[in-house]
């Protein structure tokens, strides 16, 4: 049975000159220093994506693979930061905190979009950057698309101000929270935190830091009967609450980095295994950039345009 929650049809990103960013190591916790000679770690990233791509597409995912052969934009790959979709043709651009993110956006995916899905309107909140308002896509929110509500740990790249504003524009309900690493330091993107899928979520229960709140989260994501996965501080450390829905073509799955699943318990595998099939996927050079799976991939929540037949 499809759900909202889970997309069928994916947005990813070939970085052809991938290196660990140098203005996001300030407040990306999750980052590491690049070792090594330069163009053998953009040859890996490039190879991870592609294997990923083949891996998902074996599982009847529709991947839309893009290039970017720049040398400006060494977080590329990361393209749920940037855009998001939401049911009933409704598309945003998001406001980046880092300068060298901002030319990421890319006109050629967003024709995709008007091209192969039905979209409605397209809302353009990257001119906020210049009043210092940030929102980065899925990467600062985590959205429940059954419940109508937006999950955003407080950083750098999520306003309060923004988000209110997009909860307003696309009917979502906000759930605004305090979350650190284990040194104390604001979790930057709430989704290396939490993922919600249609029957269960992933989440680091342990690193949000006001015990009532902790408990507002955990309450609201249950809701539905949904199944709640507590992880370790631990295991965020190792991507495990970086993963992502999707639908496949004989039912949903987990995208997941092979490191992540490493991390967990057999009884989390089983419980997550009752609800979709567990994809591992090989990205150890990309996580170098404190990002996984979940932020290579940008979910369409929209509908497909039949696919004209030639005559």
């Amino acid at each position: 049975m499809r759900s909202l929650q889970a997309p069928e049809a994916v947005v990813m990103i070939r970085p052809h000159h991938f290196t660990p960013n140098a203005q996001t190591a300030e407040d990306n916790s999750f980052q590491s220093t690049l070792n090594g000679c330069a163009s053998a770690v953009a040859k890996q990233a490039y190879d991870e994506i592609s294997e990923a791509v083949k891996v998902l597409r074996s599982f009847g995912v529709s991947v839309h693979l893009f290039e970017d052969e720049s040398k400006a934009t060494p977080d590329s790959v990361f393209p749920n930061n940037w855009f998001s979709t939401h049911a009933g043709g409704h598309v945003a651009l998001h406001a980046m905190y880092s300068k060298n993110r901002r030319a990421e956006r890319r006109m050629d995916v967003m024709e995709l979009l008007k091209q192969r899905f039905r979209v409605q309107d397209l809302i353009d909140y990257s001119g906020l950057e210049q009043d210092g308002l940030f929102l980065e896509g899925t990467g600062a929110m985590v959205i429940d698309h059954l419940e109508r509500v937006v999950y955003a740990a407080r950083s750098n790249r999520m306003s309060d101000i923004l988000l209110e504003r997009f909860c307003t524009h696309f009917n979502y309900e906000p759930l605004v929270f305090d979350a650190v690493t284990a040194d104390g330091n604001p979790i930057y993107h709430t989704n290396v935190l939490m993922c919600i899928g249609t029957d269960f979520a992933l989440i680091g229960t342990d690193m949000i830091s006001d015990a009532a709140r902790r408990a507002v989260v955990i309450e609201r994501l249950a809701h539905g009967e949904r199944d709640v996965i507590a992880l370790s501080t631990e295991q965020i450390g190792e991507f495990a609450g970086n993963a992502i829905e999707l639908q496949g073509a004989d039912g949903r799955l987990l995208a997941i980095s092979a490191r992540a699943v490493a991390a967990l318990t057999p009884d989390q595998v089983a419980r997550i295994e009752r609800h979709a099939t567990l994809v591992a996927l090989e990205i150890p050079t990309i996580e170098l950039a404190g990002g996984s799976v979940r932020c290579t991939i940008a979910g369409l929540h929209l509908s497909a345009r039949p696919l004209e037949v030639a005559a």
